[in-house]
């Protein structure tokens, strides 16, 4: 004969077990997802927010929404420049930009991306910054300074042109007296080729051109240019630089906030910042030759390569700044360990890797850009 009060235990047993198992997901659920607010430091319409939203929906569907990152444009909450401090206080949980619009913080930002970088292009900059020693340096910097943030450094850029002129850059004393934009420690290069420099954000440039507070500017690339408005006030672009010739962008949550997510979600955003590395160049890619013809035909810009006897200079006069920086300690330490790396990664690619003219020329015929014909 079976036992009855047996029988309850065990059917209540159950029901406590099965309650259990039904409610430790709806308990996950009643937390609801984690929420992150982001700020940019582009303009909303520039590609380069584009960027930004690409690595956030990776997040946001990698993590099957368990974590949603929103990104707002740039001084949706705080100005472009205000980024780092915004997240150190946990104004805002994360954003994305680059690491020389923080130079004023620490001038050794500028070597990430802000300057010849020893002949590395971008992504070699940041195959330093991953295997190099350059991920330590760069989180040594930050605790110097008191910033509160966890910074992935990702989606190496292609050479940014010399900038946008009212006619084309034939020799270095084209400089003297010009107003010039660049941002960074390109601001003592193109003072020392005879600018008068300030430092713009994006959406502040083409308006300040065409108040004839600048006479050229320089930012980054045929997409963006574009859509930022270059081509209506300006129709010569400079092409090929060393002023920012490896430069990167910047993923970075607030330190505490990032701390304190799963295990699991800090790997998918590790995993999903390469992955939007490798996206964001593919794009460029794609998005920047379309723009650069259409820029041609379009928008009647005409190119030109800068001459080598300013591009000799910019080397010059960085060295030059670059020693001015001699008591920053932290500036010669992560100065000295890209040294290393570039000596060895750039040898190596030179000797490696064919060139592609050749190639190009043989198929098609065309030379992309013309050099400044030189002033008699």
């Amino acid at each position: 004969m079976s036992n009855p009060r047996r029988k309850f235990l065990t059917g209540a047993a159950a029901a406590a077990t099965g309650a259990a198992t039904l409610g430790f997901p709806a308990i996950v659920k009643a937390q609801g997802p984690i929420s992150m607010r982001w700020q940019s430091t582009w303009p909303a319409k520039d590609i380069f927010h584009e960027y930004a939203n690409d690595f956030a929906k990776k997040v946001n569907d990698m993590t099957g929404g368990d974590l949603r990152i929103e990104v707002l444009p740039a001084g949706a909450v705080v100005p472009a420049f205000g980024l780092l401090d915004a997240v150190t206080k946990g104004t805002l949980d994360g954003g994305h930009g680059v690491l020389v619009y923080h130079y004023g913080k620490q001038n050794a930002l500028a070597l990430w991306g802000s300057g010849p970088a020893w002949g590395m292009d971008a992504n070699q900059l940041l195959a330093w910054h991953k295997y190099g020693g350059g991920k330590e340096l760069l989180n040594k910097l930050y605790a110097s300074i008191g910033a509160n943030v966890v910074s992935f450094p990702y989606g190496p850029m292609p050479t940014q042109p010399l900038g946008w002129f009212k006619k084309p850059i034939t020799k270095v004393d084209d400089f003297k007296g010009m107003k010039f934009r660049t941002v960074g420690i390109s601001i003592d290069v193109y003072a020392g080729m005879g600018a008068a420099v300030n430092a713009l954000p994006g959406s502040e440039i083409v308006p300040a051109i065409d108040r004839g507070l600048l006479d050229g500017a320089e930012f980054n690339n045929a997409t963006s240019d574009r859509i930022l408005g270059f081509p209506d006030v300006s129709k010569v672009c400079m092409l090929q630089s060393y002023h920012q010739n490896a430069e990167q962008f910047e993923i970075m949550f607030n330190k505490t906030k990032f701390d304190a997510l799963p295990a699991k979600i800090k790997a998918i955003i590790e995993n999903a910042v390469e992955a939007a590395s490798q996206d964001m160049s593919w794009k460029a890619i794609d998005r920047y030759s379309k723009d650069y013809i259409e820029l041609q035909t379009k928008d009647k810009v005409r190119f030109f390569k800068t001459p080598d006897s300013v591009l000799q200079k910019q080397l010059e006069v960085y060295d030059g700044a670059a020693k001015k920086r001699a008591d920053n300690a932290l500036f010669v330490e992560i100065e000295k360990s890209q040294k290393v790396f570039a000596e060895r990664a750039v040898r190596w690619d030179l000797d490696t890797n064919v060139g592609r003219r050749m190639a190009y020329n043989h198929y098609f015929g065309k030379a992309p850009a013309k050099p400044a014909a030189k002033k008699a």
